[in-house]
């Protein structure tokens, strides 16, 4: 099997898996063991020098940040269905909201989560009220990011909106708990989580 995730369902990897699931390709999980600092092995750091979940192989292809990997997967095995074509004139929102995600997404909501005080014209996120306004608008168009299609952009920036409601780091405004609501009924969704259960169980590890 050629696409192998290095993985454990307390990482962003459990993303990833979903991420699988929507492209229906095989792939191999390979349990990596953070509580006792797995992430942190040779092995891992040969492929990734951050020690950091999640990290993919496709062969000798090595990929790691939770965008790029949705981005690959969408453009490798699913051109054109879950990833725009580089002619299509959607491939620019699709684009802009996967770097919009980690760029500014997540360092908002954990600088206000955290307390953390930073001069806004100085860092690349801005702040947290304008970060909920660009996301809100994202999803005004909907019920996907690109309209009527669901694409590879939504596992990403949904994944992330899912993880920020768990934690209460962001407000569960209507729009979003709407949005996460309809990609949790996808049922590529529902097999990844069928999925992490399952090997949380394996494992003994419990919510």
């Amino acid at each position: 099997m050629a696409i192998v995730l290095y993985y454990h369902p307390f990482s962003r990897a459990a993303n990833a898996v979903w991420m699988l699931e929507e492209v229906g390709v095989e792939y191999e999980l390979r349990w990596v063991d953070i509580m006792a600092g797995g992430q942190k092995s040779p092995e891992l750091l040969a492929l990734n020098p951050m020690g950091k979940l999640p990290t993919l192989t496709d062969g000798e292809i090595v990929i790691t940040e939770s965008a790029a990997i949705a981005l690959y997967l969408g453009d490798r095995y699913a051109a054109g269905r879950l990833a725009p074509a580089l002619d299509d004139p959607l491939r620019g929102t699709y684009l802009r909201w996967a770097f919009f995600t980690p760029s500014v997404m997540e360092p908002a909501a954990a600088a206000r989560t955290s307390g953390g005080e930073f001069n806004v014209r100085a860092v690349g996120w801005g702040n947290y009220d304008d970060m909920l306004a660009a996301t809100e608008s994202a999803l005004a168009k909907g019920p996907y990011l690109l309209g009527e299609r669901f694409s590879m952009v939504d596992a990403v920036f949904g994944g992330t909106l899912r993880y920020f409601l768990m934690f209460k780091m962001i407000d569960p405004k209507p729009a979003i708990t709407e949005y996460v609501a309809r990609l949790e009924a996808r049922p590529a969704f529902q097999r990844s989580s069928a999925r992490n259960a399952a090997l949380m169980a394996e494992h003994g590890l419990k919510h």
